[in-house]
């Protein structure tokens, strides 16, 4: 499995973990999740889907009226499908949500284990935080080195087009540095003691397309 297919498969888990939802609303539910740089048709996840329900993660239910979208779907009967997750696609939620390996810390995986923070535990936060920085601090060191290099070759645009993505990664490295203090803070809080303003709270992310520019 691929790691776009990984990072959908965990998507889909997260998003129907509460409720049941039927295909059209959760592609888009995982278009925002995923970002509009990555949108997926019906047509690339209705596979997923059924490979999923193969799986036994999924199963699908013919969903009740109030659960049927108006919006037209060309799939005809394929848009009235509601999609739950089993007992083994929880299993396998957990599962995924602990994985805090090197898959974890890229582009396409850390935004949604992100996204899902609040349903892992401290320590495997704080272990993929670590992990995206210390990625996102070698590219880092690795644009600056090249763009000391080549700066004289390039012309006006091209300088600040480097300029502007290598902006945006360190951004994201601060942003990961407040992530990581607040999450210490958490953890090194006593039991039962009451949080200081702000403690423990993530900030709020970057602006623009730091994920993007940071690739």
């Amino acid at each position: 499995m691929g790691k776009r297919a990984e990072a959908l498969e965990l998507a889909i888990l997260g998003l129907l973990h509460d409720a049941p939802l039927h295909g059209y609303e959760l592609r888009k539910r995982v278009n925002s999740l995923l970002g509009w740089g990555r949108a997926f048709s019906y047509g690339t996840l209705y596979p997923t889907l059924k490979a999923m329900v193969r799986q036994n993660y999924l199963a699908e239910d013919e969903p009740a009226d109030t659960m049927v979208t108006a919006a037209p779907h060309r799939s005809g009967r394929r848009g009235r499908i509601a999609y739950r997750l089993t007992p083994e696609g929880k299993e396998r939620f957990a599962e995924l949500l602990t994985q805090t390996g090197p898959s974890a810390w890229d582009d396409e995986h850390f935004g949604v284990h992100f996204a899902f923070f609040g349903r892992a535990d401290a320590d495997t936060r704080m272990r993929i935080l670590i992990g995206r920085r210390s990625r996102l601090q070698e590219k880092l060191d690795q644009f600056r080195s090249a763009l000391s290099r080549t700066r004289e070759r390039l012309d006006a645009y091209t300088l600040e087009l480097q300029r502007h993505g290598l902006e945006s990664v360190e951004r994201e490295v601060k942003w990961l540095d407040d992530l990581i203090s607040a999450e210490q803070r958490s953890i090194d809080r006593p039991p039962g003691a009451s949080p200081t303003p702000g403690a423990g709270e993530p900030p709020a992310p970057p602006t623009g397309n730091e994920g993007e520019n940071g690739r």
